[in-house]
């Protein structure tokens, strides 16, 4: 047995299969927790002869028992606000959306705006158009977030009353795609496309942080504040329902971070949250002051800052990711990166010297390559240091730059759910936009993990389900792609991205990750032994009680 110090267990969990993530004791029976730290672990009688007053203990019943989980890369507070969205995840064709969206609209009549989350980019063998939704709802503003929430579709109600029916100059990389009549077609490609039709809806405040990353205007008062409470605490719910105990937000502000503390404060906090600094395209160097500051204010195991969070290019669907060559059906494009090579090897350098960890969304080879480019840089301006600088989702890569993951210490921060035909995401329209003479370098897993790069496992939610247990099915069983090799790993390998391994790219590996005496008294009992349940039934699986900080956050019924 495993134990530190001599108090009493005010928590303990007995007769489980105990898979603790510790290469110094892989495995055990039963683990002790006095309040929020894990005080032993080892077998059951052991750990059940340390119970104290009032412990509670909870019998496993020879289910699995993990470390608390951690989810990578999720949008916490756009993921719990759109849990009341119309869900269109597998509605295919017109007869299954207009009933889906006529059902929403009756269900819902005081909504300011009907919004659809998670639509297919070929929901109708192709892609949606404004007349389309006016077919259905001519009335009132409509507007369909894709799964990957980088295109959205309008009707034409709501392109009118946010004013770009006629269309808009936007940044570089974004487009509201126009028509031969010289009005929008209702397509809007990337944020700054549909920020106006969202802006309908009335949560601005919860768009910012992923939309802008600037702090809401006008500045929210105390009562706006713990009006977006729940919002923010339905995904946190959420999250604790699918084990899981320690999030890493991609998108954010000051703002987020205030609405988590205030959870934190009525006792509502039930995992803990990393919340970066969102660094846009119209932001400066200069303003990554403004990423030290937030990382000085939120500092400890509960609600932290420390990291810089980019996009440098969109998603492989609308052809907005960033190409090393040109998309199959158009030749002469290859996308555009959001940032120049110049300027990102500035913000990379300038974020390094400051000691922040730098995080980017690079989905293309031409992106990948982009930010490697500038972590390299970074570590010649500043020297080496243990950064573990991020990329995430790495959808397509160069084979040259495969090695440079583990040479510059860069962490691969990956979605398995994302890959075409491994869970909700057909192969098509998706492996089409890729040459498939390039599939063999497309959603690599296993070739990024055997060329020595860290990985650390996500979902991206609210773009996919969050279930690990479907993703962990997901990676096991995910298909080879036509010229390339197998991608899986083995069930332990992947249960490590959701641990061990995401808590090394957040710094936390010697407090996180493992069920280890004197870390802290994170764990999930799954509902099963997830060793011996067949690959093809692993996302049946779910968390029977989670417990973050020694508290149980979640108990299924």
């Amino acid at each position: 047995m495993q134990g530190v110090g001599m108090g009493l267990a005010t928590l303990i969990v007995i007769n489980g299969k105990v898979l603790t993530m510790d290469d110094a004791q892989p495995r055990a029976e039963a683990v002790a927790l006095n309040g929020e730290r894990i005080l032993a672990v080892g077998a059951t009688a052991e750990i059940a002869a340390m119970a104290g007053a009032g412990c509670r203990v909870i019998d496993a019943g020879g289910a699995t028992v993990l470390p608390g989980l951690i989810e990578s890369h999720l949008h916490l507070f756009m993921g719990g606000n759109e849990l009341g969205h119309l869900q269109l995840l597998h509605v295919q064709g017109e007869a299954a959306l207009r009933r889906a969206l006529t059902e929403f609209a009756a269900a819902n009549p005081d909504a300011p705006m009907l919004m659809g989350q998670g639509c297919d980019y070929a929901i109708y063998d192709r892609a949606l158009t404004r007349h389309d939704l006016d077919a259905i709802v001519p009335d009132r503003p409509v507007l369909f977030t894709a799964a990957d929430h980088h295109t959205a579709w309008a009707n034409t109600r709501a392109l009118e009353m946010a004013g770009i029916l006629q269309g808009r100059a936007l940044g570089v990389g974004n487009e509201i795609v126009m028509g031969a009549d010289g009005l929008a077609t209702g397509e809007l490609r990337e944020f700054e496309a549909f920020a106006p039709v969202l802006a309908l809806t009335g949560q601005t405040r919860i768009a910012a942080g992923i939309a802008t990353g600037e702090e809401p205007d006008p500045i929210p008062t105390h009562a706006d504040l713990l009006g977006d409470l729940e919002p923010m605490a339905r995904g946190l719910r959420h999250c604790a329902r699918h084990g899981f105990t320690s999030l890493v937000n991609m998108d954010g502000n000051r703002y987020t971070l205030l609405v988590l503390a205030e959870l934190r404060r009525q006792g509502r906090l039930t995992a803990r949250v990393r919340v970066p600094f969102h660094y846009r395209p119209h932001r400066q160097p200069a303003d990554l002051a403004q990423a030290t500051a937030l990382s000085a204010e939120f500092n400890d195991d509960w609600l932290a800052s420390g990291f810089v969070k980019l996009f440098m290019d969109g998603v492989v669907d609308s052809e907005t990711a960033a190409m090393l060559s040109d998309y199959p059906d158009h030749p002469g494009w290859c996308g555009d990166p959001l940032h120049t090579d110049a300027r990102f090897k500035e913000v990379a350098i300038e974020a390094d010297r400051r000691g922040l960890q730098i995080a980017v969304h690079a989905i293309g080879d031409g992106a990948v390559r982009r930010v490697l480019d500038g972590y390299e840089a970074a570590q010649r301006a500043n020297g080496v240091r243990d950064s573990r600088h991020r990329i995430e989702h790495i959808e397509l890569i160069d084979r040259a730059d495969v090695p440079r993951l583990a040479a510059l210490g860069v962490t691969a921060s990956i979605q398995p759910v994302h890959a075409p035909g491994a869970m909700d995401f057909p192969l098509m329209p998706t492996m089409g936009k890729i040459h498939r003479d390039r599939w063999r370098d497309a959603y690599l897993c296993r070739d990024l993990a055997q060329a020595g790069a860290r990985l650390a496992f996500a979902s991206d939610w609210p773009v996919t389900d969050i279930n690990p247990f479907r993703g962990i099915q997901a990676a096991l069983t995910r298909p080879v792609y036509e010229g390339g090799t197998e991608q899986t790993l083995s069930l332990h390998q992947i249960l490590a991205g959701y641990t061990i391994g995401g808590a090394w790219a957040e710094h936390t590996e010697d407090r996180k990750g493992m069920l280890r005496p004197g870390y802290l008294g994170d764990l999930v009992i799954l509902s099963g032994d997830i060793e011996t349940t067949p690959v093809t039934e692993i996302g049946t699986l779910s968390a029977a009680v989670t417990v973050c900080g020694g508290r149980v956050v979640w108990e299924g019924a």
